[in-house]
């Protein structure tokens, strides 16, 4: 686990930012327990920040509070993960839906820079990333804050996993089909575009649903 603090946010949030980036890296798993006196002691600080922090990663999804239990970082299950899949499925169309009229020649120029990056082979860390940053570069335009701030969390919760399952194989596909979606963007083809969304998803769906079965 990290012992380290990045400057810059409160005592809270740089504990959470911490967390967060050792669960995202793999380097904490679904399971572990997370003891505030521990933390505390690791990270310098009192149980206080600590305690905002591990209710923060709760509202993202990261750590549960099991009745009987301290907190531990969640684990997905495979129902799970196909449950947020069908509804990132069904909301991430109604913003791709809403944003392509406003889309304008920065957000593609930005979102082919997330791609190019993509293309010259990050490592699964920064795949995760720069995965987010393309989607929501798209997103974006459809005006929708609340609507990204749930897909956020979403994302988070299955990108973690990333690190752990995914083949350069298929990352090399996903590009792949994002260049064919930001294309159809460029063209303002909004139901060619939205089919080729939820095909990407579907796909990462089934990727990441059969890792989660297999896990023991």
């Amino acid at each position: 686990m990290i012992n380290t603090l990045r400057p810059g946010l409160n005592t809270a949030a740089l504990v959470a930012d911490a967390l967060r980036t050792a669960i995202m890296q793999g380097e904490i798993r679904g399971g572990h327990a997370l003891r505030q006196e521990e933390l505390a002691e690791q990270y310098g600080v009192s149980k206080i920040p600590v305690r905002e922090a591990l209710f923060q990663l709760q509202s993202e999804g990261l750590v549960d509070f099991p009745p009987g239990r301290g907190a531990v970082v969640s684990q997905l299950s495979a129902a799970e993960a196909g449950e947020i899949y069908i509804m990132r499925i069904a909301l991430e169309q109604v913003a791709l839906r809403t944003a392509i009229p406003n889309l304008t020649t920065s957000d593609f120029i930005k979102a082919e820079s997330a791609l190019k990056q993509i293309d010259a082979g990050p490592d699964p860390i920064d795949w995760g990333a720069l995965n987010w940053e393309f989607h929501t570069t798209l997103y974006k335009p459809a005006g929708m804050p609340k609507l990204l701030e749930t897909l956020k969390m979403w994302q988070t919760n299955v990108a973690r996993y990333f690190f752990v399952y995914q083949k350069a194989v298929f990352r090399e596909k996903s590009n792949q089909e994002h260049w064919a979606l930001v294309e159809s963007c460029q063209r303002g083809d909004i139901e060619g575009s939205c089919q080729i969304l939820a095909g990407h998803l579907e796909k990462a769906s089934a990727e990441l649903t059969y890792f989660l079965s297999q896990v023991k």
